[in-house]
């Protein structure tokens, strides 16, 4: 209550000291039922980082018999985290949950994940923003086969600092021998992983032991409790210190006087009169001005948001990046990746795919598959094919050229996910690496194919009419943007529509040309103007 009294003399010092403490970024992983909600539960209540209703709540559903594993007085921890019915009725996590606490020296923000193999999609979601992990490990069952796809999955994402807690010691009677044979174990896969260093604390989530307080139950441990290991743990490196990358979301134009380029600095830091070039065009100008919610900026550093008003007018869209001129990141249509597949749908190579990198989303294919990661033995071998959870390293091409840099290098310009076109579904999630993608493969010769030409661009063939020139001009100059292959056509040119179509380009002509198509039996996409044209081509799959 000392803290509490200190607030009470002195508000604002208070806050002004919150503010400054460091901030951890973590999650908690392992496999289904080892008990991570009911660790999150026992934590939060023991640093007091619950409310009084919220803990009034859970008492109410622990005695009406929603707790699964003891008493019925008891506290069911796990209900803290679990708030869903499902999750509740089963048991399990489902959702990714986050919670937020503090203690005098650190501020917190934890992610509980689901252990359950079907919702690694889930586990990958709350790990993709953390920067240390608590993996749960049971001391009965030992190293599980989700653990060590947890803890690989992880170190992908870029986790370099990794606690392990061999839980649910109380019910193997405290014995050190159990703790050792767990922690050698897994201290045996994860030295082949990128983690700086693996923490082991033996723990019972359920009564508390080693979690916030020390236990009696443990001589033989002399180390740290979790709480102090979370407290030691160096914290990220500040994305702030990396090159300038600024991935454009929107433009602001409320009225004649403003144009500004509203985004989230994926990293680097930005200050009016700084040089940047815009990507893709390349072209270099100085930033004006910097605003934020509050007005104008001094500076931003990453991962804030800002909005950037620049010197010279540029032509910056939404997808475009503003980077510095010293530091600009590949510009590539191919590149190397590791996959985690997240579709419950096996990998098909006829559907087609979206890619979504930062503000962009192009069209995309998975060209080649290097090879699996078998979890066991963390070598690579040869695969045809993905399934759920499959982890591999892949060939991705993209219809349109995209600014990435290495994963392990830039997070924010290293991530994509990978969307099914026709169900808009997430289907995988990928880091780029830095390794140079193999030569692009080379037709055998022959007649170059509309399929080839599809694979290459990205799109389909087509052929559409717009009522007159402008909106004809508009459509090309809108698909040249979205990298795609179209020609405009008037007088006779028309007559080379089908052709064109046919060979898998989006052949455009003006309104009235239709009877020159006579006997042919080529679809026509009749539009009003060229919004509607872009809308319609991609809900009929020719753009992807």
């Amino acid at each position: 209550m000392r803290e509490d009294a200190d607030i009470a003399r002195d508000v604002e010092g208070w806050l002004a000291r919150h503010e400054r403490k460091g901030l951890l970024r973590f999650v908690i992983v392992g496999s289904v039922d080892d008990g991570k909600s009911t660790l999150i539960g026992r934590l939060l209540h023991d640093v007091d980082g619950v409310y009084d209703d919220q803990l009034a709540g859970v008492k109410r559903a622990s005695a009406r018999g929603a707790i699964h594993d003891g008493d019925g007085g008891d506290i069911d921890f796990s209900l803290f985290t679990d708030g869903l019915k499902a999750e509740r009725e089963q048991g399990i996590t489902i959702d990714v949950a986050y919670r937020y606490f503090s203690t005098p020296a650190r501020k917190y923000i934890l992610a509980d994940t689901p252990g359950h193999v079907q919702y690694t999609r889930n586990m990958a979601t709350g790990a993709s923003t953390a920067d240390a992990a608590v993996l749960l490990l049971d001391a009965r069952l030992g190293v599980l086969p989700q653990s060590r796809r947890h803890a690989y999955i992880a170190s992908l994402l870029g986790i370099r600092e990794l606690v392990a807690c061999v839980n649910k010691m109380d019910l193997v009677g405290w014995d050190e021998a159990v703790f050792a044979r767990v922690r050698d174990d897994f201290a045996a896969f994860t030295a082949r992983l990128g983690f700086r260093e693996v923490r082991f604390v033996p723990v019972s989530a359920r009564r508390g032991d080693n979690v916030v307080r020390r236990s009696a139950l443990s001589p033989w441990y002399d180390g740290p409790t979790l709480l102090e290991s979370l407290e030691a743990l160096p914290l990220a490196e500040a994305s702030a210190d990396g090159p300038l990358r600024l991935p454009v979301q929107m433009v602001l134009r409320p009225n004649l006087h403003y144009r500004g380029y509203a985004g989230q600095l994926a990293s680097g830091t930005l200050r009016p009169g700084d040089r940047v070039r815009v990507l893709p065009s390349g072209r270099e100008t100085t930033v004006k001005a910097l605003d934020g919610w509050r007005g104008p900026l001094d500076e931003v550093r990453a991962p804030a948001s800002v909005t950037v008003r620049l010197d010279d007018e540029v032509d910056v869209s939404r997808g475009d990046v503003i980077v510095g001129v010293d530091a600009a990141p590949s510009t590539v249509r191919r590149a190397v990746a590791d996959l985690v597949w997240l579709g419950e749908r096996a990998f098909d190579p006829s559907r087609r795919l979206l890619l979504k990198h930062t503000t962009r989303t192009v069209g995309a294919r998975i060209e080649a598959i290097v090879g699996r990661t078998d979890l066991d033995t963390l070598e690579t071998v040869p695969a045809d094919g993905l399934a759920l959870n499959d982890v591999a390293v892949v060939v991705v091409s993209c219809s349109r050229a995209l600014h990435i840099d290495p994963y392990a290098s830039v997070r924010g310009t290293g991530a994509f996910i990978l969307i099914d076109a026709v169900g808009n579904g997430t289907v995988a999630a990928g880091m780029f690496r830095a390794d140079a993608p193999p030569a692009e493969p080379t037709s055998a010769g022959g007649p170059v194919t509309a399929a080839e030409r599809a694979s290459r661009w990205g799109h389909g063939g087509a052929v559409v009419v717009l009522p007159d020139r402008a909106a004809a001009d508009a459509l090309d100059r809108a698909l040249f943007e979205r990298g795609a292959a179209s020609v405009v056509l008037d007088g006779e040119s028309v007559l080379a529509a089908p052709r064109l179509a046919a060979a898998g380009l989006v052949a455009i002509a003006v309104d009235g040309v239709e009877t020159l198509f006579s006997g042919t039996s080529m679809e026509i996409v009749r539009v009003p103007n060229d919004i509607d044209a872009v809308s319609e081509l991609t809900a009929r799959g020719v753009l992807r």
